[in-house]
């Protein structure tokens, strides 16, 4: 299914002069900072039921060991201690000592198919306020902030430095290019996808770094999940994959029309066959992707423009 960034391209070029839920502003990514505290208040938090449990991105894999614990999906399969799991004939796991000063990167995806949205603000704003979330959230841990940013055509990287200035220059650039892809959004297509920035923060990182992978996966083709699944060998890769509530569910019964590079198109959602071929689309998609996610060993997350990040994400 297309998406329907074509028709809302001019009403784009209207408002980029103000934010309004198209781009996110600096002060909003600046802003994230506050949720933080949502985020260690667990009681408050109501997360979606499609998060699941996710094991804390900023607990590292250090030397000194913790504990030991019944294994669950998304622990490293290379902490299972094999003498217990066979005393006890069910998997368990070794958990270490926090580890301090980890690197911590972020590869935003804000190319055209992100630029789309129906409630509250389009996908990459929602995107811009994860990534920010988690650079402050390793800014308080004292840990490296690294990113790279891809606009489906460019990616711009940014090594791990622990700082405050570093930090601020990272959500300034993301700020200025959700703006810079306005535009053009309906009509710019992505060059290759997530494969080559994949591939780029590959190179980047060192060992055991946690990478949080923000897109919508609309191009997960073969060549980005071999991407992806490198980069999973390398590091903790969490993937938070961000949709709008019109993707998951058809619109409401009635004709529409809406432009698809220069083509106009005119469909009519009424009929059930048309309902259930559309919700199968995002759904065949979404566990495409989480599939992928539990084959290599890499956390998964869902967020929805709608709905307050700190609600869905679960990084502590």
């Amino acid at each position: 299914m297309q998406k329907f960034a074509e028709m809302a391209a001019g009403w784009f070029r209207r408002r980029e002069e103000n934010a309004g839920g198209l781009y996110a502003s600096l002060e909003e990514l600046m802003e994230q900072r506050k949720n933080l505290a949502y985020l260690r208040q667990s009681g408050k938090i109501q997360p979606s039921d499609r998060v699941g449990e996710v094991k804390s991105a900023f607990k590292g894999r250090g030397i000194e060991m913790e504990e030991i614990r019944a294994y669950s999906f998304g622990d490293d399969v290379r902490d299972i201690d094999w003498r217990v799991t066979a005393r006890k004939k069910s998997p368990y796991t070794k958990i270490y000592a926090e580890e301090k000063d980890r690197e911590i990167y972020v590869l935003l995806d804000l190319s055209p198919s992100m630029v789309f949205g129906t409630r509250k603000e389009l996908k990459s704003v929602t995107a811009s306020k994860a990534a920010a979330l988690i650079g402050w959230l390793a800014q308080e841990n004292k840990d490296r902030f690294g990113a790279a940013l891809y606009d489906g055509k460019e990616t711009w990287t940014f090594k791990p430095q622990q700082n405050r200035a570093h930090l601020l220059a990272v959500l300034k650039k993301i700020s200025e290019t959700g703006r810079k892809v306005l535009p053009n959004a309906g009509k710019a297509k992505a060059d290759d996808g997530l494969t080559r920035p994949l591939q780029l923060m590959t190179k980047m990182i060192k060992s055991q770094a946690a990478v949080f992978v923000i897109s919508d996966f609309a191009f997960f083709d073969d060549a980005a999940r071999k991407a992806l699944a490198a980069l999973a060998k390398k590091s903790q890769v969490f993937c938070i994959n961000v949709f709008d509530m019109l993707e998951e569910l058809a619109p409401k019964s009635g004709e529409y029309m809406v432009e698809n590079n220069g083509e106009t198109l005119v469909f009519d959602s009424r009929p059930p066959s048309f309902r259930k071929e559309y919700q199968n689309f995002f759904a065949l998609r979404r566990a495409a992707v989480r599939d992928f996610c539990r084959k290599f060993n890499c956390r998964y997350m869902e967020a929805r423009t709608d709905v307050e990040l700190f609600r869905q994400l679960k990084f502590i």
